[in-house]
């Protein structure tokens, strides 16, 4: 989910609550908090902890809300796994710390040490083109065996690993690449940690129900509907193109934190010809 802000930058936990609120009733099953479309590098530590505490009032006894917790810090890390736990998260999404390029031992120490720290389940999130690291299938087997972790993120954009470590580590596998929704499905993740939801939920909900059901060619058609859009909400940042098409429909967004900006006029044209084309109503 996006963290919006009000016109001067300050976090707007009102108009989190409204968005929380709008995407569970759009069908989302939970909610990933202070996540990167949370653009969680600018929010500070006691923002994010507001930030959870105002979801969690908000939907938190009819959806999961799993707070971010991942940095390049293993002790900065645990220190926002507790205060996510204190705060009452029902989960943790931890990421590949980024940057420093950790080895694989360095990635398995930094994951066991957050799963060892709260009680709370964890989502560990791989996603090499942010990070510079994968995590590697051996290394993802043996963080499976921590009763703790329980899924995995993925966005490394490879099906043929994909494949291998889902069946060999047993992990939930959840699609953290919305143009591979389907595709993973067909190799045995469980759903989807999707940026698009913000505006195609029913969509999305209506893909994995058909899947399930074994009505794969109704599947596939939703996918196929949906590319425009797939292809419209990444031609840039995510978080970007989620807030402007969140303006564009009246919920709240708000303004981004540099680095991030805002779309150009001619942006924004093109992603309503993209979201019109995937038949989202603006």
């Amino acid at each position: 989910m996006v963290t919006p802000f009000t016109a001067d930058g300050a976090l707007d936990l009102d108009g989190a609550q409204r968005l929380a609120s709008h995407l569970v009733d759009a069908g989302n099953d939970g909610l990933i908090i202070n996540g990167t479309t949370g653009e969680s590098p600018t929010t500070s530590d006691a923002e994010k902890s507001d930030l959870v505490r105002a979801v969690l009032e908000a939907v938190g006894d009819r959806a999961h809300v799993v707070a971010g917790v991942g940095t390049n810090d293993t002790h900065h890390s645990l220190e926002l796994a507790k205060a996510a736990e204190q705060t009452g998260a029902h989960g943790l999404l931890v990421v590949t710390p980024y940057y420093n390029k950790p080895p694989q031992e360095g990635l398995y120490r930094h994951f066991k040490a957050i799963a060892d720290a709260t009680e709370l389940p964890v989502m560990l999130y791989d996603i090499p083109g942010r990070s510079g690291v994968p995590i590697n299938t051996e290394t993802l087997v043996r963080l499976a065996e921590h009763p703790r972790i329980v899924a995995n993120k993925d966005a490394k954009g490879d099906l043929g690993r994909a494949s291998w470590a889902i069946a060999r580590s047993g992990l939930a596998w959840y699609s953290g690449d919305d143009m591979l929704n389907l595709p993973l499905l067909s190799v045995g993740a469980v759903g989807f940690v999707s940026v698009v939801g913000h505006v195609v939920t029913p969509d999305l909900r209506a893909l994995v129900d058909a899947f399930v059901s074994g009505d794969v060619q109704k599947a596939t058609e939703i996918h196929q509907k949906l590319l425009p859009v797939y292809t419209g909400m990444f031609r840039t940042q995510g978080v970007m193109t989620t807030k402007a098409a969140l303006a564009l429909q009246g919920l709240p967004a708000g303004p981004l934190r540099a680095p991030m900006v805002e779309l150009t006029p001619e942006e924004i044209e093109q992603l309503k010809i993209d979201l019109a084309a995937g038949g989202v109503q603006l």
